[in-house]
């Protein structure tokens, strides 16, 4: 009993030596919440409640240091971490006043305002973290701020990332952050040069970056002073000039990213040799010229290699082979040319993404590509390659986007029978090949169980549109056009559920627009959802006179059928269509009128129903389509009022020229008078032509008999 006694009492007087947090700190915080318009539904109002300890409140951290007196312990603030709260409203300049604050966690809120100069220049914050918000202004410590710390500020890590900062760094608002290791500005609206004096102030910095800012001028040879930088990246900016020789003494380097600038000269094999510990190069989208130096290869720890849009030429070096960590390899867009088989890619076994498209390649695939199992995306569009596709590119089993278009590839019956067993395949970019060649309708073509885009445009190649086509059950996206594709569409495309992408124009496609297409279980859903990873797409798109590869970053629902022999009227099942944000059927033979149905395509961004033989009355109601950005009905038969008072009226007379039927003041035609047509209805396109001919012709034969007439008579006398 006296044991227990004794042991009580110390219990009870170590709880009254643990003090609670300040009443100080206690209305720093209360000031926060009251700066606040949401705090994620009153979650924070709930919890934050007078009359009970701060260090209970959710977010709040508190810890215990021992104090002068060995008897007592004082209990400080130390973490506030408030990220994904769904927090609006202004940082308040309390905050900066917890005396113990060490971490500051507001990141990925909708806080909105500056960011108070009392939390830049907290003597006690070590890492800040305010990134994804919609924060504005300035960085600047408050002119008033006092450090007194020996050794300058603790901050060592600063995230402002993902907000609407502006203006220039400025070297006097960060002289007494000695010991900052990481520095992330990306996604901001920053000016002026590049900093680098960070790396005066601080010698373990070893992180910075300022992607997507509007940072300008050159690289400053100070950065050579980041003797502990590691990462380095300033992509999507306006730098300008050559990297200067001092970086390439920052030999800790391990990510190098200058990627969407406007740099320029040659890659210095001297001074890359230097960066031996680097595992990413990124300088795509700059205007480097010259060869890529044999050095590279000695980078034994690179994985990443992005030197794609910019202005490199020669043959691959074969060093590059002995990047043997290489999981990465992109250069396209450059004017390489040569065999790609200079560079041994069996070496390369980890390589998973080898991009070369748009150069002068020429030759064959080389076989050693096939040895690179790993590899998932393989794109060597618009070269000189040619031959048929090796069999061997069945080893690598994990492909699953393959872009071979615009080159002089043949075979496509073989190539298709090989390429059927690459059962991860889902996009596959085999247009502008096969010259002329017959599209298989093979029925023992199946496999390409998980093809999602499928594009065989522009090669040209004649038949029909194949049956084996609708096996495959997950295509969403289907490119046909520029080819001499014969026939009707065919029924079972419509059983294709995942398809909203369908392309079939510039064909000599006949026959009616089948209403089964109506069916297709995407186009009907209100929203498309595709799976397709964006990161490494592009797309075909026609634009005339020949097709073009865009990197998209969102798929629309589109039907394009354009320029073929189609006949029939317009299906009124179109309107069942929802997600349709194109609909292109112009430079057909379709008659009938404009179905009433299409009113009911509430998304439709684009109509083209132009060069057809449709008859009746413009809907007045397409005023309703309130995405409507661009209409062509022309060259048709149509007739009565073009619809006025929407957003109609912003569309050119060229939307709705060759009907002479049709009046308004778009047109220059008054309702009111009466409208001579000398043309058949239906047939104004061709029996305009057959006028034009006979009066031209008429007028030709009467000048060359009276031409005959004087010669004869000079002859006579």
């Amino acid at each position: 009993m006296p044991n227990l006694c004794l042991v009580l009492a110390l219990i009870l007087f170590s709880a009254s030596s643990i003090s609670c947090c300040t009443d100080h700190e206690r209305n720093c915080l209360l000031q926060f919440l009251a700066g606040l318009s949401q705090d994620g539904h009153g979650g924070l109002a709930a919890s934050w409640r007078h009359g009970t300890d701060c260090c209970s409140w959710e977010g709040i951290t508190c810890s215990s240091s021992s104090s002068s007196s060995t008897a007592s312990k004082a209990v400080t603030i130390t973490d506030v971490l408030l990220a994904s709260k769904k927090l609006e409203g202004s940082i308040s300049p309390a905050l900066g006043r917890l005396p113990g604050l060490q971490r500051l966690n507001l990141s990925h809120n909708s806080l909105s305002g500056g960011l108070p100069a009392e939390i830049m220049s907290s003597d006690s914050i070590v890492i800040l973290d305010i990134s994804f918000n919609l924060l504005n202004g300035d960085l600047l410590d408050s002119p008033s701020s006092s450090s007194s710390s020996a050794s300058g500020r603790r901050i060592q890590v600063i995230n402002v990332s993902s907000n609407s900062f502006s203006g220039r760094f400025l070297s006097s608002s960060w002289k007494e952050m000695e010991n900052l290791v990481v520095l992330n500005a990306s996604n901001n609206s920053f000016t002026g040069p590049m900093p680098t004096f960070f790396c005066i102030r601080s010698s373990s910095f070893s992180m910075l970056d300022l992607s997507y800012n509007h940072f300008n001028g050159n690289v400053p040879p100070e950065i050579g002073n980041c003797s502990s930088l590691r990462m380095l990246k300033a992509d999507h900016n306006n730098l300008s000039g050559t990297l200067p020789d001092e970086l390439f003494n920052v030999t800790s380097l391990e990510h190098l990213s200058f990627p969407n600038n406007g740099l320029q000269g040659v890659l210095d094999g001297a001074g890359i040799i230097k960066l031996r510990n680097l595992v990413v190069l990124d300088l795509g989208f700059n205007m480097f010229s010259g060869n890529i130096p044999d050095s590279i290869g000695k980078l034994k720890r690179l994985e990443e290699i992005h030197l794609h849009h910019n202005s490199l030429a020669g043959e691959l070096t074969p060093a590059i082979g002995s990047c043997t960590n290489l999981k990465a390899l992109n250069l396209g867009s450059n004017n390489f040319s040569g065999e790609l088989g200079k560079v041994n890619f069996s070496k390369l076994s980890s390589l998973k993404s080898l991009h070369v498209s748009y150069n002068s390649f020429n030759g064959t695939i080389p076989e050693s590509v096939y040895t690179c199992s790993n590899l998932n995306a393989l794109q060597l569009s618009f070269n000189k390659f040619h031959g048929q596709l090796s069999f061997r590119i069945a080893n690598l089993k994990s492909l699953t986007y393959l872009s071979l278009a615009e080159n002089s590839f043949t075979n496509i019956s073989n190539t298709l029978q090989i390429l059927k067993s690459s059962r991860d395949l889902t996009t596959l970019l085999i247009g502008g090949n096969f010259r002329d060649e017959e599209i298989s309708d093979d029925k023992t073509i199946d496999g390409f169980e998980n093809l999602k885009v499928l594009a065989m445009e522009n090669c040209p190649l004649f038949g029909n549109i194949p049956i084996w086509i609708s096996k495959l059950k997950n295509l969403e996206m289907l490119f046909l056009f520029n080819n001499h594709l014969s026939g009707s569409i065919p029924v079972c495309i419509s059983t294709l559920n995942s398809l909203f992408y369908l392309d079939l124009s510039n064909n000599s496609l006949s026959g009616e627009i089948p209403a089964e297409l109506t069916e297709m279980p995407m186009l009907r859903s209100e929203r498309v959802t595709s799976h397709l990873d964006i990161k490494i797409f592009e797309l075909p798109v026609y634009t005339g006179p020949s097709p073009k590869y865009f990197t998209v970053s969102d798929f629309p629902a589109v039907m394009i059928l354009e320029n073929n022999n189609l006949t029939g009227v317009i299906p009124t099942e179109l309107g069942q269509l929802k997600a349709l944000l194109s609909l292109i059927l112009g430079y057909n033979n379709l008659h009938g009128e404009i179905p009433e149905t299409i009113l009911d395509l509430t998304n439709l961004e684009i109509l083209d129903l132009s060069n057809n033989h449709l008859t009746g009355t413009i809907p007045a109601d397409l005023n309703n389509l309130n995405f409507l950005s661009e209409l062509n009905v022309s060259n048709n038969d149509l007739q009565g009022p073009v619809p006025t008072g929407g957003h109609l009226d912003t569309f050119p007379r060229s939307s709705f020229d060759g009907n002479p039927r049709l009046c308004g003041h778009i047109l220059d035609q008054d309702c009111d008078d009466p409208v001579v047509v000398d043309a058949p209805q239906g047939s104004s396109r061709q029996g305009g032509y057959k006028v034009i001919f006979v009066i031209a012709f008429g007028a030709l034969f009467g000048v060359g008999v009276l031409l005959d007439q004087l010669c004869l008579s000079r002859l006579v006398t």
